[in-house]
């Protein structure tokens, strides 16, 4: 246990981040199974294309994921759109 008052802060501060970053994550991986799973070429593709690509980019701007893993997810999402 933290004696220092910035430190016990720093805890609590942590769990949060933490939390809504687990949260965050799990919410694109649902999104992305979505995208997945609609049949090729279909409205809901599309439309998830551009919601995906927002998605990951705000994660990777919160420093949720790494920059480089978004460009290249969001590269392999193009790609599997285009199919």
């Amino acid at each position: 246990m933290p004696h220092h008052k910035s430190c016990k802060k720093r805890l609590v501060t942590s769990r949060i981040r933490r939390e809504r970053n687990r949260d965050n994550k799990a919410a694109m991986r649902s999104e992305l199974k979505l995208f997945r799973t609609a049949a090729d070429g279909s409205e809901e593709r599309k439309d998830g294309l551009v919601a995906m690509y927002s998605t990951v980019d705000v994660l990777a701007r919160k420093g949720v994921i790494p920059r480089k893993r978004a460009a290249r997810m969001k590269s392999r999402l193009a790609a599997l759109a285009a199919k």
